[in-house]
């Protein structure tokens, strides 16, 4: 009786999900509407990311590339809009918590889906570092306009974030470390062959303590804290992006100054934020997976697996020019690191599910055998148009994050980036104690963004 009712739910959510999902191409889409975003032609990145979506029902990546491209066009009111629908999508599923029969059917039944077929049959909920990730750009779009309150309500979303991120790997490892157990899987990511298994091993990821905590998203606490008067919670900030950052001097100092005395009555603490390229973009490999049906019978089974391509365009800076005089950027974040991190986090998860199909297509071919002798196989020969890993990320995402922190007067200033002929000079006036500058760099063009004070006229 119950394999009755399962079936035709599990057959009913794969035709569900195939039809939104697994005929669409979220790379090319993206590359077509990054496309524009590189020339600065915002509305033509809208415009697509529109044509790309145009069902009522938006998913979670839809708020988030809209938010990106709003941010990036300095219309902050409404980037923080769709990022608000963004972030309560997230906040309604980590809330969610299957407890009745019928929504721990429909979980197994979403489960069973990607298991037979692949990940991108499944709902898109974001990886853990675009979660936090969203938080921290709310923040910073917070800062722009002034509104430190208002980033620090996101700077604590973003904590929270984090330790439920936490508790939730924590739980993830050992019900995979169990689950290897139960199905005797062996095979790691080192294993398999043809895959670039030295991207995930790189110095720069392995060297991240996870891949969600990011040591900007503290920093950010930290002056958010320290501009709101509440020293007391900037020290655990800076302490905490030190801890994921080691060795940074900028981070250092930003402790050790929280014991000298406040800038003056006619000066600002300024906080200049540099955030370029973006985040990378998924693609799929096809991998060679041996499976053993017994002790004289091994057929190999091609499955997918997904890669990251960086953002290689937009050129690689460390400074800055203010009035003229190069300052120098220390880069606390990238993105990128953050994304392999995770993918190298997730592989046993992803190895699992793929190990399942594999198994799953090696018995099938192994029966083709047996009705058709003379067209015995040792490799799958049946193409499978649904196997092919899922490309879906937040590709608007900022990759690097740089920064600098100085003192100056208040009065206008002047900003401009290196290595960005298009971007002519922006003069900005700095009329606060604390502020912020924002700064966007894509490929050869670059803007000054949602600062905290206004350009100058």
């Amino acid at each position: 009786m119950r394999q009755c009712l399962l079936f035709p739910v599990l057959i009913g959510t794969l035709l569900l999900l195939s039809g939104c999902a697994a005929y669409r191409n979220y790379d090319l889409e993206m590359q077509q509407t990054n496309a524009q975003l590189m020339r600065g032609d915002f509305q033509g990145a809208l415009d697509l990311l529109e044509w790309h979506n145009p069902w009522d029902d938006k998913d979670l990546l839809y708020y988030f590339e809209k938010g990106s491209i709003l941010s990036f066009a300095n219309a902050l009111p409404q980037s923080q809009t769709a990022w608000r629908s963004a972030d309560r999508m997230v906040f309604q599923r980590e809330e969610a918590v299957p407890s009745a029969p019928m929504k721990l059917l429909n979980q197994f039944s979403y489960e069973m889906g990607t298991m037979l077929v692949n990940d991108k049959l499944s709902r898109y909920d974001g990886y853990d570092y675009e979660k936090v990730m969203l938080t921290t750009q709310m923040a910073l779009n917070q800062l722009a306009v002034g509104d430190f309150d208002g980033a620090r309500a996101d700077i604590k979303k973003t904590h929270e974030r984090e330790a439920l991120i936490a508790r939730q790997r924590e739980r993830q490892y050992e019900e995979l470390e169990e689950q290897a157990k139960t199905q005797g899987i062996t095979v790691q990511y080192k294993d398999l062959q043809g895959y670039p298994v030295l991207t995930l091993d790189a110095p720069a990821v392995i060297e991240l303590k996870n891949g969600y905590q990011s040591a900007f998203s503290h920093y950010l606490a930290g002056f958010t804290y320290e501009a709101l008067g509440e020293r007391g919670l900037a020290a655990p900030g800076y302490r905490q992006a030190i801890e994921l950052r080691p060795n940074t001097p900028f981070l250092e100092q930003a402790l050790r100054n929280l014991d000298k005395p406040p800038a003056n009555n006619d000066e600002s603490d300024v906080l200049i934020v540099v955030q370029s390229g973006l985040a990378p973009a998924r693609s799929s490999v096809t991998v060679p997976i041996p499976v053993r049906l017994n002790e004289n019978l091994v057929i190999t089974a091609p499955i997918s697996f997904p890669i990251l391509v960086p953002d290689t365009v937009t050129p690689v800076f460390d400074h800055i020019m203010v009035d003229g005089r190069k300052r120098p950027l220390t880069a606390i974040n990238s993105v990128t690191d953050m994304a392999f991190r995770t993918l190298r986090d997730d592989m046993p998860a992803i190895i699992s599910r793929a190990m399942f199909r594999a198994n799953m297509a090696a018995i099938s071919q192994a029966h083709e055998n047996e009705r058709n002798p003379a067209k015995a196989s040792l490799v799958v020969t049946e193409h499978d148009p649904f196997e092919e890993a899922d490309t879906r990320t937040w590709r608007t995402l900022p990759d690097r994050t740089l920064v600098a922190r100085l003192r100056l007067k208040k009065g206008n200033h002047q900003f401009s980036a290196p290595n960005v002929p298009s971007a002519a000079p922006v003069t900005l006036r700095i009329d606060r104690d604390h502020q912020l500058v924002n700064l966007r760099l894509l490929n050869d063009f670059g803007n000054v963004i949602g600062t905290s004070g206004l350009p100058d006229k």
